[in-house]
């Protein structure tokens, strides 16, 4: 893709999951990677799947001082920021009325308020080159599911802002999108449907629910995301690319 050997990326949440698999896309890319999460052995280990040199910062996006830190160190580093993957999330599966103060103000501080900080920042120190953000959200997102209320709200609330924002930094040549995932194959995935007490029928359950009939893989979705980073895709901002297979189109 074009636009991406040697740009300066940060991907939070790039220990495990989808933001592992960004990192691994990235790199093939030719892009120099700053990886956030918060297991610095985790981040490590992903490195050295890699074969660029990158950067890897553990610690806890909640920490209002952390983007800051961040941001100095990439430009300390390489001397700017092309791009950003929001990738950072905590899951949260309960039902509404059974969910405390607590816990929704946790879903918040890390799905939506933590990722708004990161945006500010990195839109801050992109340079006159412009940029590209995008906010890995969800398809709950834009559907209701039972249990999953709160965890939509948050991601609800992150796509909102990724409209707003794709409009007030499009004069600063900043572009911001959204990737909303569907069911996607992942060490969470895996771990939910191991815990349940037929895994293989559960699985075809799901996938017979989605239009093209199969889970998403975590480098689908890091494929979008590369593109929407990419100058291939310089002419879209304020958008979201749903990876679900169809699954809220129907």
């Amino acid at each position: 893709m074009r636009g991406l050997d040697g740009a300066v990326v940060v991907v939070t949440g790039a220990s495990s999951g989808i933001g592992a698999e960004v990192a691994r896309r990235l790199d093939q890319e030719g892009a120099a990677l700053i990886l956030c999460g918060r297991s610095e052995e985790r981040l490590g280990a992903v490195r050295g799947e890699l074969t660029g040199a990158h950067l890897t910062l553990a610690g806890d996006l909640t920490a209002a001082e952390e983007a800051d830190r961040i941001v100095v160190a990439a430009l300390e580093w390489r001397g700017r920021i092309d791009g950003l993957v929001n990738n950072a999330a905590l899951d949260h599966a309960a039902p509404l009325l059974e969910t405390s103060d607590a816990e929704v103000r946790e879903l918040f501080e890390v799905n939506f308020f933590a990722a708004a900080r990161m945006l500010q920042k990195c839109a801050a120190a992109m340079t006159d080159d412009g940029g590209s953000i995008v906010n890995v959200t969800s398809r709950l997102a834009t559907i209701g599911v039972p249990t999953m209320a709160f965890y939509g709200a948050a991601k609800g609330a992150m796509s909102a802002l990724t409209r707003g924002a794709a409009i007030e930094l499009a004069p600063q040549g900043i572009r911001v999108n959204t990737v909303a995932p569907g069911m996607t194959r992942t060490p969470l995935y895996d771990a939910w449907l191991a815990d349940l007490p037929d895994p293989k029928a559960a699985e075809a359950e799901v996938a017979a629910k989605i239009p093209l009939g199969e889970i998403a893989e975590s480098g689908d979705v890091a494929a979008a995301i590369a593109f929407l980073l990419s100058t291939d895709s310089k002419h879209i901002t304020g958008a979201n690319l749903p990876v679900d297979g169809g699954y809220t189109a129907a």
